[in-house]
């Protein structure tokens, strides 16, 4: 199974996430201080049948990861997806 994992900021420095499948929203949260926080929260609520993830991080597609690359990774995972964030807002400042 695909999952799609998406982290906003929420305000204040913190940040929220929701993971879904086909559009079905599974499960939540909100005012996490990372997005590594919101990732590990949102992995370890997985069922077993997820294998892969699509990851956006504001609206952001930064790429689709088996989740074993995501749990060995996740430090590097998370700046990959801030520095694409950041490299899209830089190109397209009113996005």
């Amino acid at each position: 199974m695909l999952v799609r994992i998406d982290i906003d900021p929420a305000g204040g420095g913190a940040f929220g996430y929701r993971v879904s499948q086909d559009a079905e929203e599974l499960y939540a949260d909100d005012g996490l201080a990372t997005v590594v926080d919101c990732l590990i929260a949102a992995i370890e609520g997985l069922p077993p049948e997820a294998l892969a993830v699509e990851l956006r991080l504001d609206r952001i597609v930064s790429g689709t990861y088996p989740l074993q690359v995501i749990a060995m990774n996740v430090d590097q995972v998370a700046q990959h997806a801030l520095n694409t964030t950041a490299m899209i807002d830089e190109l397209m400042p009113d996005r």
